[in-house]
């Protein structure tokens, strides 16, 4: 069976967690700091702060973002149920807006459309990679004096303009899933150029506690720590971030190999007429974390025929990515609420296996199995 994504992980990686178990420091100290430090500095960012999963970095920039009871959140609908759960976290209200069909990324004028005077945030994902516009969002923001919280979750190394995803805007998380580019197991990262942002997420990643356990072991003086608000146990294992520093080594070198056989995918299936494939700006460069392609109406076959058909010849495939507001959790309450675009993008969409080592028979497996099904 040839999946749908795997992890790269090497002898590297296995002998950094082994290191650091010996060490005899698993939890939150010197390697994560040392994995927060060359994020940063890989991203562009002044400060990174590493938690326990992208979702627990959502819920820790809703925090300090200042999003509360009775606010709302503009986010897409068409996103990992995380992005709208963060929202829900703080007893704010997720306003679902439409994507634009050619990138999965929200829509500018949808978003302007469904500002209130209750509207706090723009929770803005980069989908499967691809950035989003992050300038048009950040003056459309500004304008209405609300804050911009970009969900990265799958942008580890895709650029805008330029410069990596994460120094853009003042609050930015990642994912280190497996299915990401690079992962840790599990885990997350907040890049921020926001200095108070940042010493408060910190406290609360680590129950609000004023100082934190490695300070403490190096200190030379008896040290008794307060907790200074409620916070969470939100961090990240040393042992994982031992993990993390040698993925980052290598994400410029894994996103290059990912963006040939993307390249490969657009070439084989170019000439095919009835389908839509990823479109990337003049100035943006996605990671391909996946490569999803959109079935046009006059498409022969059913998405679910030709993901069962695929199936049946050994290659897994997934559906596009979800519309929270029609997942059990929340379509009680957007009963009435309807995205065209984005329910027809969720529908018509499959996601193709794409990871690196992917084997050259493999690719040519995808392609042809793909191709032959649409003839």
């Amino acid at each position: 069976m040839i999946p749908i994504a795997k992890p790269y992980l090497t002898k590297k990686e296995a002998k950094a967690a082994y290191d650091t178990i010996l060490s005899g420091w698993i939890t939150q100290g010197p390697r994560v700091a040392e994995f927060e430090e060359k994020f940063a500095a890989y991203t562009g960012a002044k400060y990174a702060v590493a938690v326990s999963n992208c979702t627990t970095a959502l819920h820790l920039s809703m925090i300090v973002a200042g999003v509360g009871p009775g606010d709302e959140v503009i986010c897409p609908s068409m996103s990992y149920i995380a992005t709208a759960n963060s929202i829900k976290y703080v007893g704010a209200k997720p306003v679902f807006a439409e994507i634009n069909p050619a990138n999965y990324n929200l829509d500018l004028k949808d978003v302007a459309q469904k500002i209130t005077g209750k509207t706090k945030a723009i929770l803005l994902v980069h989908q499967i990679g691809m950035p989003a516009d992050i300038d048009a969002f950040k003056e459309l923001a500004a304008k209405h004096h609300l804050k911009l919280i970009e969900d990265a979750a799958c942008a580890a190394g895709s650029s805008y303009k330029g410069a990596k995803i994460g120094s853009h805007s003042e609050l930015v998380c990642f994912s280190f899933h497996p299915r990401k580019v690079i992962s840790t197991g599990d885990g997350g990262m907040i890049t921020t150029n926001n200095e108070a942002y940042y010493k408060r997420m910190k406290l609360l990643r680590q129950h609000g506690m004023s100082v934190n356990d490695r300070v403490r072991h190096e200190s030379s003086k008896i040290i008794f720590e307060d907790h200074l608000e409620l916070g969470y146990n939100y961090r990240l294992t040393d042992i994982q971030a031992a993990v993390g520093i040698k993925q980052l080594e290598k994400l410029d070198w894994i996103i290059a190999k990912r963006r040939k056989i993307a390249l490969r995918y657009h070439k084989a299936f170019k000439g095919i007429g009835c389908i839509q494939l990823p479109v990337e700006k003049k100035g943006y460069s996605s990671n391909y974390q996946s490569y999803s392609i959109y079935l046009k109406d006059d498409c022969s076959k059913s998405r679910n025929d030709i993901m069962q058909a695929m199936l049946d010849a050994g290659i897994s495939t997934r559906r596009g990515i979800m519309t929270t507001h029609r997942e059990t959790a929340y379509k009680e309450e957007y009963a009435g609420l309807r995205l065209p675009v984005s329910e027809k993008a969720c529908d018509r969409s499959i996601i193709l296996p794409l990871y690196i080592p992917m084997q050259d028979e493999d690719i040519e497996k995808v392609i042809h199995t793909f191709t032959s099904l649409l003839q």
